[in-house]
């Protein structure tokens, strides 16, 4: 016969597991008390685990957080975040967490059947179906068996894309779509990859900058930096060119575009660096003080030149 006893537990573990430790670097009256001016546009405050960040009555918890003694408490390292009375700590470091409709760049990592798996930065690959890309022929047709077949003709392994999140699977996977004719295989530039939590959700994630460089912002942390590409006025299956779409031959870059391109990449990785929130405006704001002081495509990785840039727009991350 087999017996279980319970034994009792012992003063000095309860009284060390009964009650909430904070870090040791924390004092217990240290309290990032927030208000409207804590959350002025393009100031982030960074906070670090076991820091009292407001008081309970006055806000709601969210991720990141926790309440002890009538306090908000964050739980991890990074920014906090406001919406109304809610606050949120978004980890410094951590995998991208998708939401429906965002524009991510993704790079093709297996071929299966009616389906490729994307490596999109986040914590499980994501899932691109056959029957949720353009193919030749009209946007609307019924995919077929010769389509399976030719899988490959239109993405393989290494191909990089943009695609937008359409749902969820039930395991946790994000669901891809290319129907977009903005949407589709990236070619003419290169990729660029920064924390996901410094890309700001914007109103449109394409962005032009008049030295003849598109920019893709994944919102997983993925940048693209191409060439400019005249948009076709067309859409539907008059302006689809399957040819172009997936072709895997880069067009011809003069050696000025390439230039623009490599001094976009380093501002990019520059400001990454710095824990600088990337938009379309700062981003445009860097490029003309690069332009400004005349400096070489390399020279922007400079300790000293990264300093100066990132002082001259003014952003960053306030403890």
């Amino acid at each position: 016969m087999i017996c279980f006893a319970s034994f009792p537990a012992t003063s000095d573990a309860s009284g060390s597991y009964g009650t909430t430790r904070h870090h040791p670097d924390v004092e217990d009256d240290v309290r990032m008390d927030l208000d409207e001016d804590d959350f002025e546009e393009g100031v982030q405050r960074l906070t670090v685990p076991g820091e009292s960040i407001t008081s309970s009555h006055a806000f709601m918890r969210g991720h990141g957080t926790y309440v002890d003694d009538e306090e908000v408490i964050a739980s991890v390292a990074g920014t906090v975040e406001r919406v109304n009375k809610l606050i949120t700590v978004r980890a410094v470091r951590s995998r991208y967490n998708p939401e429906v409709g965002d524009l991510v760049v993704g790079r093709i990592t297996e071929v299966q059947p009616r389906r490729w798996k994307v490596d999109a930065n986040s914590r499980q690959d994501a899932v691109l179906m056959l029957s949720s890309v353009n193919l030749p022929g009209g946007v609307q047709r019924r995919k077929l068996e010769s389509d399976e077949l030719q899988m490959r003709t239109f993405f393989e392994e290494g191909d990089l894309l943009v695609a937008e999140v359409q749902a969820f699977f039930a395991d946790g996977a994000m669901s891809l779509h290319t129907r977009s004719l903005r949407y589709g295989k990236l070619r003419n530039g290169q990729l660029v990859t920064v924390p996901p939590i410094l890309i700001r959700r914007l109103k449109s994630h394409f962005v032009s900058l008049p030295c003849g460089v598109d920019l893709i912002l994944g919102l997983n942390g993925y940048i693209w930096v191409s060439k400019h590409v005249k948009q076709s006025d067309q859409e539907g299956e008059e302006g689809f060119d399957a040819e172009a779409v997936y072709s895997n031959k880069n067009d011809e870059i003069d050696d000025a575009t390439r230039a623009a391109i490599a001094r976009v990449s380093n501002i990019i990785k520059v400001l990454a660096s710095h824990f600088v929130p990337l938009t379309d405006a700062v981003l445009l704001e860097a490029y003309e003080w690069a332009v400004d002081q005349e400096n070489s495509v390399k020279d922007l990785l400079a300790d000293e030149t990264g300093e100066n840039l990132v002082a001259s727009i003014g952003l960053g991350i306030r403890p």
